[in-house]
């Protein structure tokens, strides 16, 4: 069965809307990755100040390819090119990782 990684990550209230478009603008690097699955970046609407970062991958393999390769090329943006990277909008982060046991297809509309 697949496996999920959740990234949690803090992200005080003046930072949302550069994390949000942060995101908007790597659209699509992850979903052309070998055994990636699906990706939902989660907003909190109350309660906490955690965004979730959803990605569902075929296996660890997998998952530790992108890391290894396009995620860490992505996180080093300009730095390699003698450019600055840009600060963090989130302030803290957790990966958790989770075995899919059970699952139920999309509902179709």
């Amino acid at each position: 069965m697949s496996i999920v990684k959740i990234n949690a990550l803090t992200v005080p209230q003046e930072q949302r809307e550069v994390l949000e478009k942060r995101f908007a603008a790597r659209a699509g690097t992850v979903e052309n990755a070998d055994g990636f699955e699906w990706f939902e970046l989660l907003k909190p609407l109350e309660g906490t100040d955690q965004y979730l970062v959803y990605t569902r991958w075929r296996d660890e393999a997998a998952f530790q390819a992108w890391m290894e390769g396009p995620m860490k090329a992505a996180h080093q943006g300009g730095a390699e090119s003698g450019g600055e990277r840009p600060k963090p909008a989130a302030t803290g982060s957790t990966v958790w990782t989770f075995e899919v046991v059970q699952q139920a297809p999309p509902k179709q509309a």
